[in-house]
């Protein structure tokens, strides 16, 4: 029988597979069967899954509801039913705190970025030590960004605190961009710094100016930032 989506069930538990790991402490495992047990076998917040069988069951989110109710040895668990959708699947792992929400450099607000860096830098664990919110919201927020590659190792050439290896991976971890195709003619500064001497010039020739082969690269910005040719 096809179950209606977003109805709440009482489901076997033995009817339910679960694929993701629990990364908990079993203390706190231990602490929230205890709790199933101590309301009567009930589990007050649903674990969220999605029918994959007449009778089977795929755990979406909550999957520490599911370990609680195995270690606290009851037959059923209380379930909400969701669609199949990647979108819902997300969605239910963001509202569990099972995953982080992402934010797409390209398009984030200054008042978004403020608050991912402030997120990362409070962390207990692996923090962006030495990071200043304020200084690295600014660079990031005034830098040509939504031209950054996936990379976003050009977050590393604003000197904001967060560099190459570790600081960057954490750095991703909340972070990403959907980069926009560079403009034919590009006259931004801050987009024109972000290119070496050599392809300036080479911007310069293709532009048609002339005279600009010993010049330095801030001369070669001053130029090309020109819209003239």
């Amino acid at each position: 029988m096809k179950q209606e989506i977003g109805k709440l069930l009482h489901i076997y538990l033995d009817e339910i597979i679960t694929e993701d790991p629990i990364e908990t402490h079993e203390f706190l495992i231990d602490g929230a069967a205890k709790a199933i047990n101590e309301a009567g076998g009930r589990n007050w917040i649903p674990l969220i899954v999605r029918q994959t069988e007449a009778e089977e069951f795929k755990v979406v989110a909550n999957g520490f509801i599911f370990a609680a109710a195995e270690e606290a040895g009851i037959e059923k668990v209380w379930c909400i039913i969701a669609d199949d959708s990647e979108k819902t699947q997300h969605s239910a792992k963001i509202l569990a705190q099972e995953k982080t929400p992402s934010i797409n450099l390209a398009k984030a607000s200054r008042d978004e970025i403020k608050m991912a860096i402030d997120y990362l830098t409070r962390r207990s664990v692996n923090p962006l030590k030495g990071v200043k919110t304020a200084t690295a919201t600014e660079r990031i927020d005034s830098a040509p960004r939504k031209y950054w590659k996936e990379s976003l190792m050009d977050v590393t050439k604003l000197k904001c605190g967060i560099t190459r290896g570790a600081k960057l991976k954490i750095f991703k971890e909340v972070f990403y961009t959907t980069p926009e195709p560079l403009p034919d003619v590009i006259t931004d500064v801050a987009l024109l710094n972000t290119f070496t001497t050599s392809d300036l010039k080479k911007m310069a020739k293709k532009r048609g100016f002339s005279g600009y082969s010993k010049f330095k690269k801030s001369d070669l910005v001053k130029l090309l930032s020109t819209n003239e040719s």
